[in-house]
């Protein structure tokens, strides 16, 4: 690999649960589309990623970390020309070899390497800095809300979707589809308005009831969730999520790329959020403090993911996962659509490109909800122990080496454990047991 593509590749390991044998991370083979199909064809991939140059050159012509306005915009002018002319040289031959990058065959993963090369090459690390800080500030004060709306729902089921349509609202917040880019720069696509107008039943691809349906039996042990973008969508999308995941009685684990990219978050950005959000609700505050959710480097640096190249935290991390939830379109649609897993599985996402809605032959603005149950998958939640209970001792030992002080209540139980929302509080009902 070329030595400027690299460092956009830092992870190298699978994910334990990922069918290696017959993965493939790309759900869309570009130079595999025939010119006289009705499928977007090469030129059409090429262009949609050319439109969304203007985005990152005016971002990057406003990073706050330039020391000269004037050296930034023609940084940004030089970026917005280099990567034009890859993007031609592609167009016109799908296996160019590209000075300083190499050859090999166009797929969503070379277009997009070779963008944020361009990009860091220019010296613009993070110019989306300013706007996830921004929409990170918008969205906290969005969740309490968002919180009620889900507490105030008692039928578990209910609560699961209203929380499931609550990650497509939020996955709209995307500076990487065009289009909801132009909707974020008029102050369009506000979370509330978006939740409550999500396309029609069925979706693209819609397995909402198989996962309530597998909501009402066993709690999953550990869940593993890929997030996507900063704002709402990690905010009052996945982070509730997450809540109802762990009022489940399921422990949760946030990955999130080691590499800034486009407006997605970052790892080191998102212990921050969480601990934020933690001050705001006493229920996740909590979680963070007792390590019930806790957040991992994917060990990505690109707006997609290939499962075969995580970082070895992160590989460590998923160890004893028994789901793993796949979130945005970039991760979700446009790369691990048919990704298998020896657990259960769920990839949640919003399309936003015209050229993917194509593809899945739907409706613009339409979700995915893909659920698929694992092979051999048995689920034990830390909050649904009946029998057996030394994996929860197990963990009590190991909470009290990390957390000085006092042990645990969550992971100190040999009985039953009930999650009891409160207002704004938990309440913690538990069986008989000691250490």
């Amino acid at each position: 690999m070329p030595s400027q593509l690299k460092n956009l590749y830092p992870g190298k390991l699978p994910l334990p649960q990922l069918d290696v044998s017959s993965y493939d991370p790309q759900t869309i083979h570009y130079h595999q589309i025939q010119e006289d199909s009705d499928l977007p064809n090469l030129n059409d991939w090429v262009e949609l990623f050319r439109k969304s140059i203007p985005t990152y050159k005016k971002l990057a012509a406003k990073d706050p970390s330039a020391k000269n306005r004037q050296a930034a915009e023609q940084a940004a002018e030089r970026f917005a020309k280099h990567y034009d002319d890859l993007m031609c040289q592609l167009a016109k031959d799908p296996l160019a070899n590209l000075p300083g990058f190499g050859s090999e065959p166009l797929s969503i993963f070379r277009i997009v390497a070779l963008r944020e090369a361009c990009y860091k090459g220019e010296g613009f690390w993070d110019p989306f800095k300013p706007v996830k800080d921004e929409e990170n500030s918008k969205a906290l004060k969005l969740l309490p809300g968002v919180l009620k709306d889900l507490d105030d729902i008692e039928d578990r089921g209910k609560r699961l979707e209203l929380a499931l349509r609550g990650v497509f609202a939020g996955n709209v917040f995307d500076l990487g589809a065009q289009g909801t880019a132009d909707m974020f720069e008029n102050g369009e696509g506000g979370f509330e308005k978006t939740r409550t107008e999500l396309v029609e039943r069925p979706w693209a691809i819609d397995n909402l009831d198989q996962v309530l349906q597998r909501w009402q039996q066993k709690p999953h042990h550990k869940a593993m969730l890929f997030v996507d973008n900063a704002g709402t969508d990690v905010v009052l999308g996945m982070i509730p999520l997450a809540r109802e995941l762990i009022k489940n009685g399921t422990f949760v684990v946030l990955a999130a790329n080691e590499v800034p990219a486009l407006n997605d978050i970052t790892a080191a950005e998102l212990k921050v959020l969480l601990k934020d959000c933690g001050k705001i609700d006493k229920l996740l505050g909590r979680a963070v403090d007792e390590q019930v959710i806790t957040v991992v480097s994917s060990g990505s640096a690109l707006p997609i993911i290939d499962l075969t190249k995580l970082s070895p935290e992160c590989v460590a991390a998923a160890e004893d996962v028994d789901l793993v939830v796949v979130e945005g379109m970039g991760r979700a649609i446009e790369t691990n659509l048919y990704a298998s897993f020896s657990c259960d599985s769920l990839k949640l996402a919003m399309v936003k490109h015209p050229e993917v809605a194509q593809v899945l032959k739907c409706r613009m603005y339409d979700c995915v909800c893909k659920f698929d149950r694992g092979k051999g998958n048995q689920s034990i939640g830390w909050g649904d122990i009946t029998g057996d209970a030394s994996w929860i001792n197990k963990s009590a030992r190991q909470n009290q080496q990390r957390v000085k002080g006092k042990p645990s209540p969550w992971t100190q139980v040999i009985g039953r454990a009930n999650w009891i929302p409160g207002n704004g509080g938990i309440s913690l009902c538990v069986g008989d047991g000691d250490e």
